[in-house]
Parts: structure tokens; C-alpha cells; sequence
């Protein structure tokens, strides 16, 4: 199976970022994990939420931000990858002019419903 970036329709996830599902259960023939990329606008920062079922992996490939993970906030930039665990409240500010983008991989793979804004 292949995806084409160009052919990919973005949308606005729960946590006000906007997400390209590169590939995802739901359209493609994958199984049980989900791989997007998220853009996280010009000085915005998503909402606080966590997830009770996903792990997420994030790699920060452009931009820079703050990330808060539970209880903690760090820099990010580009080429650091975050663990977020499943139940671990977790929000991104990015803190630049330019647009923020992670590559979300998630497992099980992302759904809406598994999103508590917190």
C-alpha cells in the first residue's frame, strides 16, 4: 500500500492541529497503528488532552515549540522524538512564526473518539 502527500485532504483534530493522515486503518489496508503529519499553525498552541487507548510517537521535522507531557515542558526542534503513553495529559505550543510539523504514529491508530480534551 502507498500514499500520496499530495493527494492527502487535511482536517482539524480535536486539539486544534491540523492532521494528514499518511496512513490509517480507517482508508488504507494497515492493521493496527496510524502514521499522520500534524501542523501546529504559527504561534498556536493544541489543547491539552490525552488519549486512554493510543501510545503516540512524535517526530518534530520542522519548527520549534514547548512541549508539555504531564507534569513536564521541554524545547522541541527538529529530529527530537516524544513517547507520549496512553492516559498522559499532552499539549505542543509551537513558539515561532512558521507552521510546527510532527509525524504522529500512533497505536492502536488515532480516532476522534479516543480524544479527551482536558
Amino acid at each position: 500500500m502507498r500514499t500520496r502527500y499530495q493527494e492527502i485532504t487535511s482536517y482539524e483534530t480535536k486539539d486544534g492541529s491540523f492532521i494528514k493522515e499518511l496512513m490509517h486503518p480507517d482508508t488504507h489496508s494497515n492493521k493496527n497503528q496510524s502514521l499522520a503529519e500534524a501542523i501546529v499553525p504559527a504561534g498556536k498552541t493544541t489543547a491539552l488532552h490525552k488519549h486512554q487507548q493510543s501510545e503516540e510517537l512524535y517526530y518534530i521535522t520542522q519548527g520549534h515549540g514547548i512541549m508539555t507531557l504531564g507534569e513536564q515542558q521541554f524545547e522541541v526542534n527538529p529530529g527530537d522524538s516524544i513517547c507520549i503513553l496512553p492516559g498522559t495529559a499532552h499539549c505542543i505550543q509551537n513558539t515561532t512564526a512558521e507552521d510546527l510539523h510532527i509525524l504522529c504514529c500512533c497505536s492502536p491508530a488515532y480516532s476522534h473518539d479516543d480524544t479527551e480534551l482536558l
